[in-house]
């Protein structure tokens, strides 16, 4: 039996049950392939169960305010996979009257909406025999077909699309595709495979030459950033604090924070205190006091944040000030919100 049907006997026998699999409803797919972006189906699949109950339909996230759907978003990460979300919900809402393109080319023409995500709403709501490349899929093709391309190469996408779309059977474009996507998600994993009871064992070009620890070929390393981020709480009198909207083309657009001092390179509690006076200049602090003396790390793909937070007392009444209760209901990164639940528990 060849690659094909093997892989997709595998799926029907194998797949995981997830509510966007029993669909074709377009809505429902696309939200799923961008919240899976990046992000494992055991934490996606709580979000999208959120968010199909919060807004339904597609005209429903369309008009929803976009710190509701970022609140609705906090802690999956990758902030501008959820301002894209919305913008294609408007741009489908009210320049297309509610209806999906149903094809790959002009699903591309939506904002937010690749190669990968496009061939997986056109393949699966539609049929369209057009295959998907993501790195599920550079991993399986690379150790089954012991391609030894680097997957970092320009060259690369051209190659896999091409070979994906050599398998690809054209009256079952949906069930493959998502065959290829789940075999390199529960099967086919990066580190520590399962190829002793794997189907394809007899034939794994990657497992016959020992080779699977060393596939795919990437060779571009990614270079991380550090940066030193100490937040303000800031306390007046009523005990109210200040946040703000981070703004710009930075990280966590369009989320709020608290006042924050950035440095680029550890510098010691002294030179904090020193930096703290110095930006509380429209305000006198009474008392300053870290809340833990340890920094938090908090990886994102390119950075590495070092946080810490400051206690910072004032007489003075804040301006903008707001309470514990009025600042929870704004976005937060996750983790400035995992902070909050833990020092504002009881408040």
């Amino acid at each position: 039996m060849n690659f094909t049907n093997l892989l997709i006997q595998w799926y029907l026998r194998e797949k995981r049950d997830l509510p966007w699999r029993k669909t074709s409803d377009p809505y429902a797919i696309w939200l799923s392939e961008i919240m899976l972006q990046q992000t494992r189906v055991a934490q996606g699949l709580p979000y999208f169960l959120r968010f199909t109950e919060a807004f339904p339909t597609v005209f429903d996230l369309a008009s929803a305010d976009e710190e509701e759907v970022l609140k609705l978003w906090q802690g999956l990460g990758y902030y501008s996979r959820a301002r894209n979300l919305h913008a294609t919900a408007k741009q489908i809402s009210f320049d297309l009257n509610g209806k999906f393109p149903d094809n790959y080319k002009d699903l591309l023409k939506l904002k937010g909406v690749g190669e990968y995500t496009a061939a997986a709403i056109a393949s699966i709501a539609y049929g369209e025999a057009v295959p998907v490349v993501d790195g599920n899929v550079y991993r399986v093709l690379s150790r089954y077909f012991g391609v030894e391309t680097d997957i970092s190469a320009a060259s690369a996408k051209k190659e896999f699309f091409a070979l994906a779309a050599s398998l690809l059977p054209k009256d079952r474009s949906s069930e493959f595709n998502q065959a290829l996507m789940e075999f390199g998600a529960l099967q086919c994993v990066p580190k520590n495979p399962d190829c002793q009871n794997c189907i394809f064992s007899a034939s794994c070009h990657a497992l016959q030459y020992k080779k699977v620890e060393m596939l795919p070929v990437k060779l571009k390393k990614t270079k991380v950033v550090n940066r030193f981020f100490n937040y303000l709480i800031l306390k007046d009198g009523a005990g109210k604090s200040v946040i703000r909207k981070r703004t710009g083309k930075g990280i966590w657009r369009n989320l709020y924070e608290f006042p924050l001092v950035e440095t680029f390179q550890e510098v010691g509690f002294d030179e904090t205190f020193r930096l703290i006076e110095e930006f509380s200049s429209h305000f006198k602090p009474k008392h300053i006091r870290p809340l833990q003396h340890n920094f938090i790390l908090h990886k994102l793909s390119h950075q590495h944040l070092q946080i810490r937070f400051w206690e910072v007392e004032t007489d003075q009444e804040l301006q903008d000030g707001m309470t514990v209760e009025e600042i929870r209901k704004y976005p937060f990164p996750i983790v400035i919100h995992n902070f909050m639940e833990e020092h504002w528990a009881d408040a």
